[in-house]
């Protein structure tokens, strides 16, 4: 099967004091995810940043990253962040899903359990969970599942089983974070094991394991998530700090090697029963 490629431009902690290439107001992000879609993209993963570059859910700001995006690529398959690591009330964080229309997004994150990152904590609660999901379900927006450890991806399957998740799902599965999976054969073998059923996955690694966990995911049939979200630095050593073009480069060329392509937008459109491209 073809790389799905899910570029991660912006996240809720990389700063311009961290580096200069990271996008944070609404027409850099969409300068930067256009400049990566003449690359080759197959979906973005979307974080919001208010006018002092401080995370926000306002669906205002979501909305003019999207219009953006779609004005130049509206066949691009755009997520939104549902995120709880700096909000835990469910209504802030569902805010963005009532976009409609042309501004309403394909995808959102659903995070499934709460989690440690280094210095602070993602909040996700089992019933914000199923209330995030149910919502997701009745705006007709596809769950990107974001899973950072196994007992995230056994609770994926307990909601699969009694139907508040539902067929075709995509999972992103992070690998590197110091509370979560390590970037193991091992452990990346036994969070795809435990996925639903049916469940297509990428690959995603926090700071010098993207690369490794990106090569994975293409040698053993994945996708990749990539992007400044989850790494600054272009090598392991950090010699010199990444841009987002440059590491969807780098993927297109992993994939290259070992015979695959990236796969189009309209491809992920049908593989996960998402709607054509809002007019």
């Amino acid at each position: 099967m073809d790389v799905i490629l899910n570029l991660a431009p912006t996240g809720m902690v990389p700063t311009r004091d961290q580096t200069p290439h990271v996008p944070l107001r609404p027409e850099e992000v969409v300068t930067d995810v256009l400049r990566c879609a003449e690359v080759g993209i197959s979906s973005v993963h979307l974080h919001a940043r208010d006018a002092d570059g401080a995370p926000t859910h306002r669906k205002a700001v979501y909305a003019e990253m999207i219009a953006g995006i779609r004005a130049a690529r509206p066949d691009l398959v755009i997520c939104v962040s549902c995120s709880g690591r700096n909000v835990s009330d469910v209504d802030r964080r569902a805010e963005v899903l009532e976009l409609d229309g042309p501004l309403r997004p394909d995808m959102a994150s659903l995070t499934l359990s709460s989690l440690n990152f280094a210095t602070s904590a993602s909040l996700n609660a089992p019933d914000v969970v199923r209330e995030l999901a149910i919502r997701m379900k009745e705006r007709g927006i596809r769950p990107e599942l974001e899973i950072f450890d196994l007992g995230m991806a056994s609770y994926a399957r307990y909601l699969f089983d009694r139907g508040i998740l539902q067929p075709p799902l995509h999972a992103n599965l992070f690998f590197g974070n110091v509370a979560g999976a390590q970037p193991t054969l091992l452990e990346i073998a036994a969070v795809v094991a435990a996925l639903p059923e049916g469940c297509t996955w990428g690959l995603a690694g926090f700071g010098a394991a993207q690369l490794t966990v990106n090569a994975t995911a293409i040698a053993h049939g994945g996708g990749v998530r990539v992007g400044l979200e989850d790494n600054l630095w272009w090598d392991a050593d950090r010699t010199r700090l990444a841009t987002n073009p440059e590491l969807v480069e780098r993927v297109h060329r992993l994939a290259a090697e070992h015979g695959r392509r990236v796969m189009s937008p309209a491809a992920v459109r049908e593989l996960l029963g998402l709607p054509a491209p809002p007019a």
